[in-house]
C-alpha cells in the first residue's frame, strides 16, 4: 500500500511540474520569447541534482552565510543564559571634598583620558585651609628666628660672665689686701666695707647672668618645641590638602622642599629662596579635580554653577570595556562545575552579531545560590574586549566540563525542519556558487550546536543565515534542483 501510494504522489508531482513548466513557458519567467519560425525540438529534462545555485548576488540579496564545521565536545558542554555587567572597580564617583561652587569640564558620554580635569571647586573652605597653613608657616619662621637670636645673646652673656668672674677675681684680691691693711691700722674700716660691698655686687651681677644663661638656654628648647609642632601641624595640613587635591605633597610644596624639622636640629631658610616664586598650594585659586583613570562620563549629578556640600555626588565615571558576566547555573549541574573552567561567552542568535565572534572567559563559581530557582551563580570574566559587549546584554555562557570527546557539530541553526526530515545545506567545496542540500543526521546538541554523524568533514562549510529561504525552495524532493534568480527568487531547473 505504501508503495503505491509514493508512486501516486510522484505521478503527481510529475504532473503539476509539467503545468507548471507549461504555465512558465507561456509567461515568458525563465525563457526568453523564441523568434518565430519552425517549432524547434523538445529539449531532454535536465538531470535530477540536489545541488542549488546559489552565486554571490543571491547570497547578498537573501542573506545567506556560512559558518565551518568545527570539532567541539557538545556532550559536555553546559550553556547558561545570563547578561554582562560592569565590574566594581570599573565605575568610579567624584565627590565633593569641600563645599562650593561647581563648575563642570565635561559632559555627559565624554571619553576623558586620566589626569584630565573634570570639574573645578571655587571654595570658602579651601581659603581657610590655606590661612592655616600660612599660619603654620608663619610660626615656623619666627620660632626659627627666635631660636636663631638667642645663641648670640648666649654668647654675649658668657663674655659678660667672664668679665665678672675676673672682676671678681680682683676685687677678692683687693680686700684681702684691705683686711690685712686694716689689721695693721692702715686702712679705715670705711676703705674695707665700700671694697667688700663692690666684691658682692660683682658676685650678685654674676649670679644674675647666670641666671639669664639658663632661662635663655630654656627658652631655645621651648622655642625648638614650638617650631617643630608648628612644622608637624604645616605638616599635617600640607597632607590634607594633598588628599583633597589629589596632589603629591612636595608638588603642593614646591618650589620649596618638606624638610623634617624634628630631628634636624633648627632649620635656617636660605636667602637665595626669597628671588623664589610661592609655593604652589599660596597660587591655588580653584580645587582642580582630575580624572583618576580614563573612561566615559556616565552622569553628572550636578549642573554647572550649582552649590555643593562636602561628600555631594558630582559625576560618574565608568570603563565599558571592564565587564564580567553573570549567569545562572542549575544546581543539579554543581558536581560538573569548578573554578577555571574552560568558557566562552557566545552571542545570542538572531541578531546582527556573528555568532562565531566568541569571548573566552575566566570562570568562577558565584557565592550565592537560589533555592526558589534551584540555581547557583556563576561569573566569567573575559579575557579579551569585543564590540558587542555592554553592559545589560544578554548572551550565553558556555561551560566545557571534564569528559567527553570532540566531536563533528554545525550551529543548531543551520539545520531546519522540513516536514518530517531535518535539513542543512552544505556549500560545494569544489563549486562554492552550489550549495548541496543534506539530510541531517543528528547527535546531541548544547541548545547551539549539534553533532552531525555523517554528510560533513571538519572545514566544511554549512549555510547559517537564509537556511529557511532555501528549505522552502527545495521542500517536496530532495532530487529537485534548481536556481535563483538576482532578485532573490528561486526557479526549479537550470537557467537559461
Amino acid at each position: 500500500m505504501k508503495v503505491e501510494t509514493n508512486k501516486e504522489l510522484k505521478r503527481m508531482k510529475r504532473m503539476l511540474l509539467v503545468g507548471v513548466v507549461a504555465a512558465l513557458s507561456l509567461i515568458g519567467a525563465c525563457r526568453r520569447p523564441a523568434p518565430a519560425g519552425p517549432e524547434l525540438p523538445e529539449r531532454p529534462a535536465a538531470p535530477t541534482t540536489n545541488r542549488i545555485d546559489v552565486p554571490d548576488t543571491v547570497r547578498r540579496n537573501l542573506g545567506i552565510t556560512f559558518a565551518r564545521v568545527e570539532k567541539r565536545a557538545v556532550s559536555t558542554v553546559i550553556r547558561v543564559p545570563g547578561q554582562f555587567e560592569l565590574q566594581p572597580e570599573a565605575r568610579r564617583e567624584y565627590r565633593t571634598m569641600l563645599s562650593g561652587r561647581v563648575e563642570l569640564d565635561v559632559q555627559q558620554y565624554d571619553a576623558v583620558k586620566a589626569g584630565a580635569v573634570v570639574y573645578r571647586l571655587a571654595s570658602p573652605d579651601w581659603r581657610e585651609l590655606q590661612q592655616k597653613l600660612s599660619e603654620a608657616e608663619s610660626t615656623i619662621r619666627q620660632t626659627e628666628a627666635r631660636v636663631g637670636s638667642i645663641p648670640a645673646l648666649i654668647a654675649a652673656h658668657r663674655h659678660h660672665e667672664e668679665i665678672l668672674e675676673e672682676n671678681i677675681a680682683l676685687w677678692e684680691v683687693r680686700v684681702a689686701q684691705l683686711q690685712t691693711s686694716h689689721d695693721a691700722g692702715v686702712v679705715t674700716i670705711e676703705e674695707l666695707t665700700s671694697a667688700r660691698n663692690t666684691l658682692s655686687q660683682q658676685r650678685a651681677e654674676l649670679a644674675e647672668i647666670l641666671e639669664k644663661e639658663a632661662d635663655l638656654e630654656g627658652q631655645v628648647a621651648a622655642a625648638q618645641a614650638e617650631h617643630d609642632a608648628a612644622h608637624a601641624r604645616f605638616l599635617l595640613l600640607i597632607a590634607t590638602a594633598s588628599t583633597l587635591l589629589g596632589m603629591p605633597a612636595e608638588d603642593l610644596a614646591a618650589p620649596y622642599a618638606l624638610d623634617e624639622h624634628l630631628h634636624t636640629g633648627i632649620h635656617r631658610h636660605d636667602e637665595a629662596e626669597q628671588g623664589l616664586p610661592a609655593a604652589k598650594w599660596r597660587r591655588i585659586d580653584e580645587v582642580e579635580v582630575r580624572a583618576a583613570m580614563s573612561g566615559v562620563v556616565a552622569s553628572l549629578d550636578v549642573t554647572g554653577g550649582a552649590w555643593a556640600e562636602p561628600g555631594a555626588l558630582v559625576l560618574t565615571i565608568v570603563q565599558p570595556e571592564r565587564l564580567r558576566f553573570r549567569a545562572m547555573a542549575m544546581q543539579s549541574d554543581l558536581g560538573r562545575l569548578a573554578d577555571g573552567l574552560p568558557s566562552s561567552i557566545v552571542p545570542p542568535k538572531g541578531g546582527t552579531i556573528d555568532l562565531k565572534d566568541a569571548i573566552e572567559a575566566t570562570l568562577s563559581i558565584g557565592l550565592v545560590a537560589s533555592a526558589r530557582e534551584r540555581t547557583v551563580e556563576v561569573i566569567a570574566v573575559p579575557k579579551r574586549a569585543a564590540a558587542w559587549a555592554k553592559a545589560g546584554v544578554t548572551a550565553h555562557l558556555e561551560i566545557t566540563t571534564a569528559g567527553g570527546r570532540p566531536e563533528l557539530a554545525i550551529p543548531v541553526s543551520s539545520v531546519i525542519q522540513d516536514g518530517l526530515t531535518k535539513v542543512f545545506f552544505r556549500r560545494d567545496p569544489k563549486a562554492p556558487d552550489k550549495v548541496v542540500r543534506v539530510e541531517a543526521d543528528l547527535g546531541v546538541d548544547d541548545g547551539r550546536w549539534v553533532v552531525v554523524k555523517s554528510g560533513v568533514k571538519e572545514g566544511d562549510e554549512v549555510v547559517l543565515d537564509g537556511v529557511y529561504q532555501l528549505m522552502i525552495a527545495t521542500s517536496g524532493s530532495v532530487q529537485k534542483g534548481g536556481h535563483f534568480h538576482a532578485d532573490g527568487t528561486f526557479h526549479a531547473g537550470e537557467d537559461e
